[in-house]
């Protein structure tokens, strides 16, 4: 009875026991359950088995959502959970590793990852994982970082620009004397690098002007506390070279509790150069401003940045009248293309050098002009704008039509009579043979001849004014080339030449081209040769067939040409500038009308000659098969 009566009081003992067991296991549960630390349980495979309100909490899901996922698919980085694996797999426990788990909106936290592995049987059958959120932290962590990053950034950029401004700094503790200039500023100073500095030898060698004026600002601010700031530009002369500089000083002067002065920092920076710049600019400001000639500026659309005095009173338009508008406001409708191959060389760097043209004023006249049009650059060489001097030269067109009307009625004038004169030469030669009166013949060929040099004189002035009228027409035929140049030479002969001519390769040569204009051509090179060869020698007339053209070269054995003078040879009225040459006559002309003719026949003269040596003059024309 005593056996069962125990029996009964253990068996109540025990069902004491396990109610009590029971009450803390689920207040175990209920404390992983809803503990604030997010935890979950991991399979081998991977598959979330269990987690509770924290972690579900945490990443935002529920456990319907959670529950049975993929733990790779949580990690916003795969690797790392790879990583986890492996260490688990091979340590059996992780420590505070470094994670990122995707919460379910996407948005990342930033965890701390505890985990260990449960072994049954020998067998890896789960995790247990303790996952610490540590997003604010990292976020501040971040943000420091990004401050320090930001302030070395910072600092390097205020470094850079220190250096690139050559600026120096200067600390100046007022109350014992000490001061501190930084190397860029030692260099602006003319300091060496450790070279001791007194203030009172840095001021002594200031200009004397400025010095008195820093004392009386400096007296001012320890007068008045409330203004601190100095910015002052004051002539130096520098400590290694006594060399004479402007040097900006820029700083504050600080109080103590006293109200004493006790510091003053400040920048250090030379600016002579842009002294001196801004100095030269006013000076060419000024020279612009009071030019004869309208200066003007551009954009490379053509858009007007500058006007000076002398453009307003040229086109009769004020500054803010044209700045900002085009330029095509002063070109006349028919000479707007000129605009577009200007800026097009200008473009590409070229400079346009005396360019004769016409520009319309406000009122609607017409004015002559000569321009002159560069590119503006800037430090870097690139092309930034456009200048154009403009002079204006209707006066001067106007006395060259003057000229020019002048020299072809005189030309007509003198061509009537030296035709008659030379037709009744001819007349006498004729009357002459018939006589067999071979002195008188002899005679009336040489008036024949001059005669002709005369008209052909004439008629080359009387070419070159049609020429600048652009009134020169050419009577173009087909004619062989042989009996001109054998007239030429006849002619040339006449003269009383002491040179042998002769000609080569003419016979059967055909071309396409003004017969009185070729014969100009030649009359010309064929009587340079004779007069730039005063020694005499041979003279050769050569042609040439080059595939569809004739070349004629005519060679002496003269005084030659420069290669300075040759640049320029065939300008109007350019003579020579060689000492054998400045006793024979001649006005500058026959080249330049030679190089026109040719022009207007589609080729070029050529040249190739040396100093002491002979010329040799070519052109080329088209020949008829």
């Amino acid at each position: 009875m005593d056996a069962l009566k125990n029996l009964l009081e253990r068996i109540e003992l025990l069902e004491a026991e396990k109610d009590r067991l029971s009450r803390r296991v689920a207040d175990l549960d209920d404390f992983v359950e809803n503990a604030p630390l997010p935890l979950r349980w991991v399979s081998a495979s991977g598959t979330i088995i269990w987690a509770n309100q924290a972690e579900l909490d945490m990443l935002g899901y529920t456990k319907e959502e959670y529950i049975g996922s993929s733990m790779n698919n949580h990690h916003a980085d795969p690797k790392a959970y790879e990583k986890i694996l492996a260490l688990l797999k091979s340590d059996g426990s992780v420590q505070n590793f470094a994670a990122s788990l995707r919460r379910k909106d996407g948005s990342v936290k930033h965890v701390l990852i505890t985990s260990n592995v449960v072994i049954e049987n020998g067998e890896f059958v789960r995790t247990r994982c303790f996952t610490k959120d540590i997003s604010d932290i990292y976020e501040k962590d971040e943000r420091r970082k990004r401050l320090l990053q930001q302030l070395e950034e910072s600092e390097e950029r205020l470094r850079l620009a220190v250096d690139s401004t050559k600026m120096g700094t200067c600390d100046w503790d007022m109350q014992t004397g000490a001061i501190h200039i930084s190397q860029e500023g030692r260099k602006v100073l003319g300091l060496t690098a450790h070279e001791k500095i007194e203030v009172d030898s840095l001021l002594a060698r200031l200009d004397e002007a400025d010095r008195r004026t820093l004392e009386q600002k400096m007296q001012t601010f320890i007068n008045n506390p409330s203004g601190r700031h100095l910015d002052i530009n004051l002539r130096f002369y520098r400590v290694n070279d006594n060399s004479l500089r402007w040097i900006r000083f820029r700083g504050t002067l600080y109080f103590s509790f006293q109200n004493n002065p006790s510091r003053f920092v400040a920048s250090i920076l030379d600016i002579t150069d842009a002294k001196l710049a801004k100095e030269n600019d006013a000076r060419l400001a000024a020279i612009i401003q009071s030019s004869n000639d309208a200066i003007v500026g551009k954009t490379l659309e053509g858009y007007v940045t500058s006007w000076n005095t002398a453009a307003e009173r040229m086109f009769g338009y004020k500054e803010e009248e044209m700045v900002g508008q085009s330029i095509l406001t002063i070109i006349p409708e028919d000479r707007k293309d000129e605009e577009d191959f200007i800026l097009s060389r200008l473009r590409t760097g070229e400079s346009v050098e005396h360019f004769e043209t016409k520009r319309v004023t406000k009122s609607g006249q017409l004015i002559d002009v000569s321009l002159r049009i560069s590119p503006i650059k800037d430090s870097e060489g690139n092309i930034i704008g456009i200048s154009k001097i403009a002079r204006d030269i209707t006066e001067k067109k106007q006395e060259e039509q003057r000229k020019n009307d002048f020299v072809t009625m005189v030309s007509h004038e003198i061509k009537t009579p030296m035709t008659s004169i030379l037709a009744y030469a001819q007349l006498l030669s004729k009357h002459l043979k018939t006589n067999n009166d071979g002195k008188g013949l002899l005679m009336s060929s040489k008036v024949e001849a001059q005669s002709k040099k005369v008209i052909n004189m004439v008629q080359d002035y009387l070419s070159i004014s049609r020429l600048e009228e652009g009134k020169l027409e050419l009577q173009k035929e087909a004619f062989e080339l042989h009996p001109l140049i054998a007239e030429v030479i006849e002619d040339a002969i006449l003269l009383g030449s002491k040179h042998r001519i002769t000609y080569t390769g003419c016979d059967n040569v055909i071309v396409q081209a003004d017969r009185n204009k070729i014969g100009q051509v030649l009359t010309n090179l064929i009587g340079n040769a004779v007069k730039y060869s005063p020694l005499g020698g041979d003279i050769t007339v050569q042609c040439q067939k080059v595939g569809s053209r004739a070349k004629i070269s005519i060679r002496d054995m003269g005084i030659g040409i420069s290669e300075r003078d040759q640049e320029k040879l065939f300008n109007r009225f350019y003579r020579v500038n060689n000492e054998k040459a400045r006793n024979i006559s001649g006005f500058g002309i026959g080249l330049y009308l030679i190089a026109e003719i040719l022009r207007h026949h589609n080729s070029s003269i050529q040249v190739d000659s040396k100093e002491g040596e002979g010329s040799v003059f070519s052109f080329e024309l088209d020949l008829i098969e």
